[in-house]
């Protein structure tokens, strides 16, 4: 069995005072997982690094432009049967203006902006909703021992 890494996981949010609400993305119906709830995920390309990935893909699928980008303390995971493969899959978080035009790409059907309480009903995956509470808490502040690594951009 291999351990590898081929997506990303980039979560997007805008915030104004304490009131911080997180993009989510319906997958088209003739994708995989159609009608599924998620952020912005996509495939590390050969030679690129995964924040470089996140970034591509945040602008293929919503055709915004990050203010602030971060690394976030959290790895998700899954196991592939098709090549015997754990993925560990990289988080990142994006503060985009508040009055932004999101643009969808084919492989969303429609976008919502979400609070956290529904973004946590919304998505599927335990390791997706830990990673949007990790965000909010650091982004609130509650977290206030150290900051998320930002990566300049």
């Amino acid at each position: 069995m291999k351990l590898g890494s081929k997506i990303i996981e980039a979560h997007i949010f805008k915030q104004s005072n304490f009131d911080v609400e997180f993009l989510l993305l319906k997958r088209a119906k003739d994708v995989v997982y159609p009608n599924l709830w998620q952020m912005v995920t996509g495939s590390i390309n050969p030679n690129e690094k995964a924040y470089e990935a996140a970034l591509r893909e945040i602008k293929e699928e919503t055709n915004l432009i990050p203010r602030k980008f971060w690394v976030v303390p959290n790895i998700n995971s899954y196991y592939s049967p098709e090549d015997d493969q754990i993925i560990e899959i990289p988080v990142f978080a994006c503060l985009v203006d508040n009055y932004c035009q999101v643009k969808i790409s084919s492989e969303h059907a429609e976008y919502k902006w979400a609070k956290i309480e529904e973004a946590m009903k919304l998505l599927a995956w335990p390791g997706q909703r830990k990673s949007i509470e990790i965000i909010y808490s650091y982004i609130t502040n509650e977290k206030s021992f150290f900051d998320l690594l930002e990566i300049k951009l």
